[in-house]
C-alpha cells in the first residue's frame, strides 16, 4: 500500500475516532464530578470534538450511515452524563425540575420506537431544532455551574421537548429515513 492509500483510509475514519473518543471522554466525567474545572475542561473538549467530527466527515465526505449512528450514540452518553452530573450537583433540589427532563427522554424514546417499527432501526434525526436543543443541552452544565440556577432545566427541557416532537412527527410522515433531514418544513432534495 502506497503513502496515499494509508492517508485517504486514515481520513476515512478520522470523524469515527473522534466520536468513539468522544464517548470515553464523556464516560471520563464522572470521575471528575466533584473537580468541575476538570470537569468542564474535558466537558468543552467533548463539544469541541462533537462539532469536529461532523465537520471532518462533511469536508472529507466521508460522512456515513454509521458514523450519523454512532454520533448519536455519543450524543446519548453524553446526555446521560449530563443527567448524571446534575443529579450529584443538584441533589434534592431536581425533583423539582425531573418531570420535565423524564419528558424529554419519554418523547426522545418515542421518537427511537417509531423509527425502530418504521425503519427496522433506532435513528435519532441531524434536524436544525435536534441540533439547537443539542447546543443548548451541552450549555446547560457551564450556565449551571456560572449561576447555579435551576430554572434552566425547564427551559431547555421545554425546547428540547418540542424538537422531539418535530422528530417523532418526521419519521411518522416520511416514507424513507433521511436522517440528515434538516426540519419537518425542509427534506432535502436528492
Amino acid at each position: 500500500m502506497n503513502f496515499g492509500d494509508s492517508s485517504i483510509l486514515r481520513m476515512k475514519h478520522t470523524a469515527n475516532i473522534i466520536t468513539i473518543c468522544r464517548i470515553f471522554l464523556s464516560l471520563s466525567l464522572l470521575i471528575f464530578l466533584d473537580n468541575k474545572a476538570v470537569f468542564m475542561s474535558v466537558y468543552l473538549i467533548c463539544g469541541i470534538s462533537d462539532v469536529l467530527d461532523g465537520a471532518i466527515a462533511r469536508r472529507t465526505r466521508t460522512e456515513s450511515r454509521a458514523g450519523a449512528r454512532l454520533d448519536s450514540a455519543a450524543d446519548i452518553v453524553m446526555f446521560g452524563i449530563i443527567t448524571a452530573s446534575f443529579i450529584v450537583w443538584v441533589g434534592p433540589e431536581l425533583k423539582s425540575v425531573l418531570p420535565y427532563v423524564a419528558a424529554v427522554a419519554l418523547l426522545r424514546i418515542a421518537g427511537l420506537l417509531i423509527a425502530a417499527y418504521k425503519y427496522r432501526c433506532f435513528a435519532m434525526l441531524h434536524t436544525w431544532a435536534n441540533k439547537a436543543s443539542g447546543v443548548l443541552v451541552f450549555i446547560t452544565p457551564v450556565l449551571y455551574a456560572i449561576t447555579g440556577e435551576v430554572w434552566i432545566i425547564p427551559v431547555v427541557s421545554i425546547i428540547c421537548a418540542l424538537s422531539a416532537v418535530e422528530e417523532c412527527a418526521i419519521h411518522i410522515i416520511s416514507d424513507e429515513l433521511d436522517l440528515n433531514r434538516r426540519s419537518i418544513f425542509y427534506a432535502q432534495r436528492r
